[in-house]
């Protein structure tokens, strides 16, 4: 009862903050010759395919919610956490580290010779080279899953240590974390790894808790939605890719350099597909698939609010009479992305597991023959 209330509740803040989105947007008039700029607010047609675009990519900074003043739109409230700027420019003096709040919420102000272009990225103001070190929403959410993975598998651990859940029952975290790991050992590891699931259980663990975690952040609104990032899902996948090459045997190679009982016609269209399945087909599939899915949740969310806007522009009484068909829609789909964040961790952990086993294919008849000879 507790879990669902706290996801009843995670969705009816989810939905708040997205009604917060309104379609005015403020320009930038030349009166004079002096260039006096004055501000006026002037009303366009919402963009979703903007907003979307907005919320689901990188930024600096945490951006909860906007109270906006209409009156007078530079003292609107904006809740969010700047997060700071670190940049190089050999023609800027070195290293430069500041807020990003010194680049105002639009973004669209320049500090210390450095502003934001139009993909949010820091540049020269003069147009020199700038290296970017700066501490974005997504790295910040990877070190703080990367710190909570930590501290709980090292309290779980301590807790194993001084036996409890070994001479008596599980309490607190153990409960909830030691099925989740017996499962990925009896269903992922064990079928797909044979006699060396062992070796490989402490990656897939990790990369199964760490993709989890932030699949589960990426639902709290305000947060990143960092596995439907193309940045952090070609890293995992390249991870993997290496684990899987590294797992390779002599065997291996030997099927896919030279496949035994083929035609020789038919060798040379099969061995660069293999060679591309290796190298390129099973890495892509690990990271197209987890960001495909995850980013899928977001878009489908911010539509079916955009749609409340949308017939808003069009008769007030369509926008306010689908409103709660909106909103039905966008709960149901944020309770399917919760059960989508564990498959989602589940399917790439799998296809890790099923890969890694594929690299050592052939190996399991000796070892199984081996096995048999050392009980003989």
């Amino acid at each position: 009862m507790l879990i669902i209330r706290i996801k009843s509740i995670l969705v009816l803040v989810f939905g708040s903050i997205l009604l917060t989105f309104s379609a005015p947007l403020f320009a930038q008039d030349s009166a004079t010759e002096n260039a006096v700029e004055k501000h006026e607010v002037k009303d366009e047609k919402l963009d979703p395919a903007k907003i979307i675009m907005d919320h689901i990519k990188d930024a600096h900074e945490f951006h909860f919610f906007t109270i906006e003043n209409k009156e007078n739109p530079h003292e609107s409230f904006h809740a969010s956490i700047p997060l700071p700027i670190i940049v190089y420019s050999k023609s800027k003096g070195g290293f430069a580290v500041f807020s990003s709040a010194r680049f105002g919420h639009t973004g669209e102000e320049a500090y210390n010779g450095f502003k934001l272009n139009e993909n949010k990225e820091i540049v020269a103001t003069d147009g020199s080279v700038v290296y970017d070190f700066s501490l974005t929403k997504n790295v910040v959410q990877m070190l703080i899953a990367l710190t909570l993975l930590v501290l709980l598998m090292t309290g779980i651990a301590k807790k194993y240590k001084n036996g409890l859940g070994v001479t008596t029952a599980p309490k607190g975290w153990q409960n909830a974390i030691e099925p989740i790991i017996t499962f990925v050992r009896d269903d992922v590891a064990k079928p797909n790894l044979g006699r060396k699931w062992q070796k490989y259980l402490p990656y897939l663990l990790t990369v199964f808790f760490f993709i989890l975690i932030n699949n589960i952040f990426g639902l709290i609104p305000g947060f990143a939605n960092v596995t439907g990032n193309t940045a952090f899902t070609v890293v995992m996948g390249l991870i993997s890719a290496v684990v899987i090459l590294a797992s390779t045997n002599g065997h291996f190679w030997a099927h896919i350099l030279w496949p035994p009982g083929v035609p020789f016609l038919v060798k040379l269209i099969l061995i660069p597909v293999e060679l591309a399945g290796v190298l390129i087909i099973k890495p892509a599939a690990l990271i197209i698939r987890l960001f495909a899915n995850m980013v899928a949740g977001h878009i489908i969310i911010l539509s079916f609010i955009s749609l409340i806007f949308i017939f808003g522009a069009m008769n007030k009484g369509a926008g306010w009479g689908f409103s709660p068909v909106s909103i039905l829609f966008t709960v149901f789909i944020y309770f399917i992305e919760i059960l989508v964040a564990f498959i989602q961790a589940f399917i790439f952990t799998n296809l890790t597991a099923v890969f890694i086993g594929q690299s050592f294919e052939g190996g399991h008849e000796h070892d199984d023959a081996d096995g048999h000879h050392a009980k003989a």
